[in-house]
């Protein structure tokens, strides 16, 4: 357990090996790991510490999607979040090609773009909005003959849009940010590993091991731990800044249908009716994965609620698609955000320094997309401090590697048989 000390940190018989870096960030998420990558490329001394696995929890329950905020925009308007991550695609396209502030040169893309249908019977201000010039170049209206093959049937009768978004395989970004800067990361066990808060508010952290115990020293510590940072905010006795909570209940479908599918379908709130991607399985199989206003409502529901309602959903939009022979299981999502009045979602990425708390610095990106965002807004949170690059050699700390998390369709289907 995670405990905290203040006044001045009891010297320890075990401790024989001191620490001194830079940034010390905790979490191990693609926020943290496009941190840590964005700091060291930077030139700055850091590190840093994962609990799990590295994307575990709310990373791989990702979809994948970088998009440009037009389905923040199904009311028949640009909103706030539209607008503050419409240049992320451009973004992360010119990190993918190894030509952006992180070489992400190593990871997959599963779709270059994402499409956006509805139904013959769904009519909205969405649809003379997609035809103005506020979206001109984010979203294209489909022709009947260059139809995806999942909707290239007489019985679709709906309106189709292409958008410049895409789909990236989450694992293999998480890859290759920790493969650029792997000599940096370190898997910590919280059991024997405690924070400490000095009288002047400075973080530090040690970790005692069976024959050596370590004490870690940073100008900077960053929690960029997701839903966890609520309790590593609580040991440190902070109080702000304060967290929420979006709970979502996902789908996976496991098929061997042949189509492999992106997009959001329209429905009549400002939220997608339903959100598709498509993840491939070892054993030639895909998974779809199920998001939207499904996921939303099936936050509340049991997984035999959401999984019938989630049925129900395919067979009225795509009622010639077989999932006769399909698998199907749940995934409960928190995704974690700074509190916001009347629980609004956050436009941005939120990065801030804690009140109380000297040398700390608490982070959210908010969403995959917001990564690289958060990243910049950390860095101008240190330089308003004056905390630039020490120009030291980053440590080399006695403790194993963290894995790399395991996708949740893997952990749900990957280990059954096929006729089970």
């Amino acid at each position: 357990m995670l405990l905290i000390i203040t006044g001045q940190r009891p010297m320890t018989e075990a401790r024989n090996t001191v620490h001194n870096t830079d940034i010390v960030i905790i979490g191990g998420g693609i926020a943290g790991l496009w941190l840590l990558n964005r700091l060291c490329n930077t030139g700055y001394n850091a590190v840093l510490l994962e609990s799990k696995a590295l994307g575990s929890d709310q990373t791989v329950a990702s979809q994948g999607m970088i998009h440009g905020g037009i389905k923040y925009t199904l009311g028949g308007a640009l909103t706030g979040a539209s607008e503050a991550i419409a240049d992320m695609p451009d973004h992360w396209r010119r990190c993918l090609a190894g030509e952006g502030d992180v070489n992400l040169s190593g990871a997959r893309i599963l779709s270059d773009h994402f499409y956006l249908w509805s139904s013959a019977s769904v009519t909205s201000r969405f649809t003379t909005f997609v035809a103005s010039k506020a979206t001109r170049g984010r979203v294209d209206p489909v022709s009947r003959d260059a139809r995806p093959p999942l909707l290239d049937h007489p019985r679709f009768k709906g309106n189709l849009y292409k958008l410049v978004d895409m789909v990236l395989d989450v694992p293999s970004v998480v890859k290759a940010l920790a493969g650029n800067y792997r000599h940096r990361i370190y898997l910590i066990d919280w059991q024997h590993t405690t924070l400490h808060r000095n009288t002047n508010g400075v973080i530090s952290l040690e970790s005692h091991g069976s024959h050596e115990s370590l004490l870690l020293n940073g100008r900077s510590f960053i929690f960029s731990a997701g839903q966890g940072n609520e309790e590593l905010l609580n040991v440190v006795g902070a109080t702000s800044p304060q967290m929420q909570l979006r709970p979502l209940q996902q789908v996976m479908v496991w098929h061997r249908n042949p189509h492999t599918f992106y997009g959001h379908c329209l429905g009549t709130d400002t939220t997608p009716r339903l959100t598709i991607s498509s993840h491939p399985m070892a054993d030639g199989a895909q998974v779809w994965y199920l998001g939207g206003s499904l996921a939303e409502k099936g936050a509340s529901q049991t997984a035999q609620e959401v999984i019938k309602a989630a049925k129900v959903e395919l067979a009225e939009l795509m009622p010639w698609v077989d999932l006769s022979q399909a698998r199907w299981a749940t995934l409960p999502v928190q995704r974690a955000e700074p509190r916001q009045r009347n629980f609004a979602r956050p436009d941005k990425a939120f990065a801030t320094w804690v009140e109380g708390c000297d040398n700390l610095i608490a982070a959210w990106p908010t969403k995959l997309t917001l990564s690289p965002n958060l990243a910049t807004e950390v860095l101008g949170l240190l330089d308003e401090k004056g905390i630039g690059p020490s120009g030291e050699q980053a440590p080399v700390i006695n403790l194993p590697a963290p894995p790399l998390a395991e996708t949740p369709w893997q952990e749900a289907f990957g280990n059954t048989d096929e006729d089970a």
